[in-house]
């Protein structure tokens, strides 16, 4: 167990935060917790409507704040570089990148603008391409970089012979995939950052079991409806809000103790919620053959190469 709360986040001032789906549930509220720091915060979403409602959010509890909205679409690559170039051109190290925004289990398969699909396209492809172009900038600052995972990698596998799921699409195995990924991505970005001298703490981070639209959008909604209500059962007695969901991703965002390649969450049963602290990396996440061939096929699908 641990003790850590956000009282114990060093102060944030000067230093910019790009956060990736913050425009609500854990985004926003890892966003407001960084803005209330001091942090210049930027938020990384696709709809202008929800943007804007956050920031006169953010700013009506931290009326101080520095805090704007970019449109970012993670489903389409052509505005992941659009929003990177935008950066770049302002020249401004981030010192901070949250790659939290996400999709979860959706029923039927779908696919992003350029044919991938949608689980994988949004919630690893998108942010492996994202923090590919970013890399000057966060280079620059010696930044910390964290990957949003789930206790579903715990049964995760990576597909190599077919990562977009073009047949046997279940959504469950696609979604335990992409948050495997995800961990993969982190442990294997701290790996190359020491062998190029990039200079960044990769780590990962998971909610456990949070209250937010992720199941609606996903498992609960039109098409998936017995497992949203078996998801829906469960939450009942195994979730915690987004606001302590959010605590391991800030734990792991701003703690100076953190361990690079270190994992984060919920200490409670089977990591669902509870106090934040080390969370459990299963063994195919440590796979250092599978996480190269995965940044190789992530590199070839994406156009996206580092350094």
């Amino acid at each position: 167990m641990t003790d850590w709360t956000t009282n114990d986040i060093p102060d944030q001032s000067r230093r910019l935060a790009v956060v990736t789906g913050a425009t609500g549930g854990l985004g926003l509220e890892t966003a407001l917790v960084l803005a209330g720091k001091g942090a210049e915060v930027v938020l990384a979403a696709r709809n202008l409507d929800k943007g804007a409602e956050a920031e006169r959010l953010i700013r009506e509890r931290h009326p101080s704040a520095e805090v704007r909205f970019e449109m970012l679409n993670l489903a389409d690559l052509g505005s992941v570089a659009a929003f990177a170039d935008r950066q770049l051109a302002s020249g401004r190290p981030i010192d901070l990148l949250i790659n939290n925004a996400g999709v979860m289990a959706l029923p039927r398969r779908q696919t992003t603008a350029d044919g991938f699909e949608m689980q994988f396209g949004v919630n690893y492809l998108s942010h492996f391409a994202l923090t590919g172009r970013l890399l000057p900038l966060l280079e620059a600052a010696n930044a910390r970089v964290v990957q949003l995972s789930s206790v579903a990698h715990r049964g995760g596998a990576i597909r190599l012979d077919d990562l977009n799921y073009q047949t046997g699409y279940r959504p469950w195995p696609v979604y335990q995939q992409s948050k495997l990924a995800m961990l993969m991505f982190a442990i294997e970005l701290q790996r190359r950052s020491d062998a190029h001298g990039w200079g960044l703490t990769s780590v990962a981070a998971h909610p456990g079991f949070a209250r937010t639209d992720l199941i609606a959008n996903g498992p609960a909604s039109p098409g998936g409806a017995l497992f949203g209500w078996a998801v829906g059962l469960l939450e009942k007695v195994m979730s915690h809000s987004a606001a302590d969901g959010a605590l391991p991703i800030l734990l792991a965002a701003t703690s100076p103790t953190v361990t690079p390649a270190g994992y984060y969450g919920p200490q409670g049963f089977q990591e669902m919620k509870g106090p934040p602290g080390v969370a459990e990396i299963k063994p195919q996440a440590q796979d250092v053959a599978v996480a190269g061939a995965l940044w190789t096929a992530s590199e070839r699908l994406t156009g996206v190469r580092f350094g």
